[in-house]
C-alpha cells in the first residue's frame, strides 16, 4: 500500500443540496464505495474547536465574536473532498473565512460561495476552516473520499495472507474464499494476518455476520510473530436496552478495550463499510461513513501494544473469534504513508 504523488489542487464549484434531500448522509453506493462523513450533523465530533462553532439546523456554524479555527482531527489520503458553504459575498476581504486541506496553507477564500470541492488525487488531507473575528461560515455534507485503492484481497485467493501460526491452540479457524469472490471466516480462534506491515495507513473493507451478535475484527500494528497482540478495530453490532449508543463489548468500530464506539451504526446479517485510519497516536474509525472513533493513544510509548502506544508497523490481521464464527469480508483495500 503505497501512497498515490501528490497532485496539484484543484477547485471546483457545486450548486447546493437540493431541498427533498436529506442532509449530512450518505448514499447506499456512497457508503459501498467508501466514503466518510467528516460533520455528522448534529455534533463537532471529529474536530478541534479553537474558538466558536455551533450546530444549527444540520450546519456547522464556524466563528461569531471571536477569530476561530476548526480542524479536522483526521488526516487520509483524498481522492475527492466535497462541502456544502453558506458565506455571505459582501464581506470584506479582511473578514474573509478560508479552507484549507493543508493545515500548512493559508487555505482559499470562501467569499460569496455556495459550495466547493476540491480534488485531492491522493495528497494527504486535513480539512482547516479559519474565521476572522466578526464573521460566520456553514458548512455541511463534508464528505471524504479516500484514496484506499490498494486491494488487500483480490476476490480470487489469499495472496498476500498467512494463517497464524503463533499459537496452534488458536488455529480452528477456516479462511476461504467463496465462488462470490468473498472471504468467509468460520469457527474459531484463529488469525490471518498479512504478508506485510503497515504503521499509517486507512483501510477500508466491507463485512457481513451471518449470526447474531457474533464477534471478530481487524487488528493492526501487531507484533510479528505473536498471537494478535495488537490494536484491534471492533465488529460487535450488539448494542444495550434497544440503544444504539450503548453498545455491547466496544461495539462496531471500537478501538477494543480502548475506546467504545460512540453509536453502533451496523447491523447483523447486513453488509457494512468499516473504514480505519491510523496516523501517528491519532486512529480514527467510521462505519458506513459516520464516525465512530476519534482516538489519540496518549499512554507511554510501549514495543508491546497492550502496555503502552505502539508506533511500529505491523501485520493487520483478521480475527476468527469463537466457535460461532460465521462472517463475509470483501472489498479490503487500503493506502499507507
Amino acid at each position: 500500500m503505497r501512497l498515490a504523488t501528490a497532485a496539484a489542487c484543484v477547485i471546483l464549484f457545486t450548486s447546493l443540496a437540493r431541498a427533498d434531500d436529506k442532509p449530512n448522509t450518505l448514499t447506499p453506493k456512497e457508503i459501498a464505495d467508501g466514503w466518510l462523513l467528516l460533520f455528522d450533523g448534529e455534533t463537532t465530533f471529529g474536530w478541534t474547536i479553537d474558538g466558536e462553532a455551533a450546530v444549527k439546523d444540520g450546519w456547522l456554524v464556524v466563528g461569531g465574536t471571536k477569530a476561530t479555527t476548526a480542524t479536522c482531527n483526521t488526516a487520509v489520503p483524498a481522492e475527492t473532498v466535497m462541502v456544502e458553504i453558506k458565506h455571505p459575498g459582501d464581506v470584506p476581504d479582511d473578514k474573509q473565512a478560508r479552507l484549507s486541506f493543508d493545515p500548512k496553507s493559508e487555505g482559499a477564500p470562501l467569499k460569496g460561495k455556495g459550495g466547493v470541492g476540491a480534488l485531492r488525487d491522493g495528497q494527504l488531507t486535513r480539512a482547516k476552516v479559519t474565521v476572522p473575528a466578526g464573521t460566520t461560515v456553514q458548512l455541511r455534507n463534508f464528505k471524504i473520499s479516500p484514496a484506499a485503492n490498494t486491494k488487500l484481497f483480490d476476490g480470487k485467493n489469499l495472496d498476500g495472507w498467512k494463517v497464524n501460526a503463533a499459537d496452534p491452540k488458536r488455529m480452528a479457524s477456516k479462511f476461504e474464499v467463496t465462488k462470490d469472490g468473498e472471504l468467509a471466516v468460520k469457527n474459531g480462534p484463529g488469525d490471518l494476518v498479512t504478508e506485510k506491515e503497515f504503521a499509517n495507513f486507512v483501510l477500508q473493507f466491507e463485512c457481513k455476520t451471518l449470526g447474531d451478535g457474533l464477534n471478530s475484527g481487524f487488528f493492526f500494528r501487531c507484533i510479528p510473530g505473536q498471537y494478535q497482540n495488537g490494536y484491534e478495530a471492533q465488529v460487535q453490532n450488539s448494542y444495550l436496552d434497544n440503544d444504539r449508543t450503548k453498545p455491547k463489548d466496544f461495539g462496531t468500530g471500537a478501538i477494543y478495550r480502548r475506546v467504545a464506539s460512540r453509536k453502533v451504526v451496523s447491523n447483523d446479517k447486513e453488509w457494512f463499510t468499516m473504514t480505519v485510519v491510523a496516523d501517528g497516536k491519532h486512529i480514527a474509525t467510521w462505519v458506513n461513513g459516520y464516525q465512530t472513533v476519534d482516538w489519540t493513544d496518549d499512554r507511554k510509548e510501549d514495543e508491546n501494544p497492550r502496555k503502552g502506544y505502539r508506533a511500529a508497523k505491523g501485520p493487520i490481521s483478521i480475527q476468527g473469534h469463537d466457535p460461532t464464527t460465521d462472517l463475509l469480508f470483501r472489498n479490503i483495500r487500503g493506502a499507507a504513508w
